[in-house]
């Protein structure tokens, strides 16, 4: 017990730290000078199509979580407990809910920080990403997913083990942390691409995510179809890893005509339609960092398989390799 209370301690320093070195880079880039090109020749718009694409994604992705989560959660719920769902699905909505009401108070805060100009788009791009390598870290999401469910399956056999008011206030807040996490996520994700090319072309990328979403929670609760969920997360893992791509592209070209990096331009020349459609710039810089983001994503797939799978093998533990066709009752999604 002391043990594990020790471990969520460490865990929960890290996140902190981390967070704070966030915070701390942020800051500096809101105060730091430019230069030596002028901040407002800063232009490399994508093209509308891609934004479209990246909001999508984004959104599918993280409302494929839910889902996921949501369905792990509430799947014991039958029998005499079948009622008790509604407080749970009552959460979920309020957690859509308090989701746009993110979205606008972050806008809000934009709209404060507009003084900064293009070092305001410098730094969403450069939480987005934050954003991005987190959901893209297949070690951190196998181990801290499972967690998250594992915490909310421990909550849920509490609260159905109460009766009256103090249960349902608490089966209410698990349908909220079941789904406000995804939201607050893609909230922050979309900034970025909102400065790009305003509200409209990103609201169409959320319309189809939200749908593409909405096809796989009435397939999982009212069809009951049994999905290939792990497939479906590691194929989006891949598209968001495309986005991450593409998005670091960008930013990294803006940190370089803001001064902030060094631009060293390549001996060949990049087609435009690749810095539009794919932010691919003849900038050693850009190239660099695009390469290894996309090292990280799949060095964190095969660093999580390896500790999940192949370690255990070598130490002649059994490992069982369970295939999910089903809503999740368990982790076994990410086995």
């Amino acid at each position: 017990m002391a043990s594990t209370v020790s471990s969520r301690r460490r865990r929960s320093l890290l996140w902190i730290v981390a967070a704070a070195i966030v915070v701390g880079l942020v800051y500096l880039m809101a105060t730091a000078s430019t230069g030596p090109v002028d901040p407002t020749e800063v232009t490399h718009a994508q093209s509308s199509a891609t934004i479209v694409f990246n909001a999508g994604m984004i959104v599918f992705r993280e409302g494929l979580e839910a889902v996921l989560i949501f369905a792990a959660v509430t799947a014991s719920f039958q029998g005499a407990n079948k009622t008790r769902r509604r407080p749970v699905i009552l959460g979920a909505a309020f957690a859509f809910g308090a989701a746009v009401i993110t979205w606008f108070v972050v806008q809000a805060v934009l709209d404060a920080a507009s003084s900064l100009g293009p070092r305001l788009e410098a730094i969403t791009g450069f939480l987005a990403i934050v954003v991005l390598l987190l959901v893209l870290n297949w070690f951190v999401h196998k181990v801290y997913w499972s967690q998250w469910i594992g915490r909310h399956h421990r909550r849920r056999r509490t609260l159905l083990a109460r009766a009256g008011f103090g249960a349902t206030v608490g089966l209410v807040a698990l349908g909220f942390t079941s789904v406000y996490r995804e939201g607050f996520e893609v909230v922050l994700f979309l900034q970025n691409l909102q400065l790009q090319d305003g509200t409209g072309t990103v609201l169409e990328g959320v319309g189809i995510g939200l749908i593409a979403t909405a096809i796989v929670g009435v397939l999982t609760f009212w069809l009951h179809a049994r999905l290939p969920y792990r497939r479906m997360l590691i194929l989006t893992g891949v598209l968001v890893g495309i986005v991450l791509v593409v998005m670091i592209g960008g930013t990294a070209l803006s940190f370089v005509e803001l001064g902030w990096l060094p631009r060293h331009d390549t001996p060949f020349t990049v087609p435009e339609w690749m810095g539009a459609w794919f932010e691919i710039y003849s900038v050693w810089e850009t190239l660099a960092a695009q390469f290894l983001a996309a090292a990280f994503v799949v060095g964190s797939y095969y660093a999580a398989e390896y500790v999940k799978v192949k370690r255990p093998q070598r130490r002649g533990e059994t490992v069982t390799a369970t295939r999910s066709t089903a809503a999740p009752e368990t982790e076994q999604v990410l086995s």
